[in-house]
């Protein structure tokens, strides 16, 4: 999948050095849900990404774990996710995780709203992500992707969390920051 500026595909084994500089910055890690400790090594990482890998192989698609790319140098700036949540995996989590060198840029409201546009192209009807408290940028994210606040709860990860709801109708049908084209509304 391609956006103007990213593309989100499958992570491979040769991503481990770029999934290493996301997933062990503490700036990252302390915003994951589940909760997940930092990645700590390389030889650490490629085991994550071949866990990663061989659970997206048992998910039902549209479900799983994608590399962002960013198309302007080809680097793995980070990593978007379409996945069940516990309990029972009724619901749908979307969510992300950029390299903090990433932040700012609009990519997080991008990839979000192509992969959000995309699974709902494929019968999803509805996407939820669950922010953890205090972390504003997820939030206006999300926000920006047209999702609705929902309520807090704990009934995910066994952790108190914001979560926010998407249904096709609401997502928004303008592109998000990094898309517009220049001029009012736009960079």
């Amino acid at each position: 999948m391609e956006t103007e500026r990213l593309t989100l595909r499958a992570w491979r084994l040769d991503d481990a050095e770029d999934a290493l500089a996301v997933y062990s910055h503490p700036d990252v890690a302390r915003w994951l849900s589940p909760a997940m400790d930092r990645v700590g090594d390389l030889p650490a990482m490629r085991l994550l990404l071949q866990q990663w890998m061989a659970e997206d192989e048992r998910l039902t698609p549209p479900t799983g774990r994608w590399a962002v790319v960013r198309r302007s140098d080809g680097h793995v700036i980070g990593g978007v996710v379409l996945l069940p949540l516990p309990p029972g995996d009724e619901d749908v989590e979307i969510g992300w995780q950029l390299h903090p060198d990433a932040w700012g840029h609009g990519y997080a409201a991008e990839c979000t709203h192509a992969l959000a546009g995309w699974a709902f192209s494929q019968s999803v009807d509805e996407i939820f992500a669950v922010v953890r408290p205090g972390n504003v940028r997820a939030a206006a994210t999300v926000r920006r992707n047209g999702m609705q606040w929902v309520g807090e709860t704990g009934k995910y990860f066994g952790l108190d969390l914001q979560v926010f709801r998407l249904r096709p109708a609401d997502l928004d049908r303008l592109a998000p920051l990094g898309q517009r084209p220049p001029g009012p509304g736009g960079r």
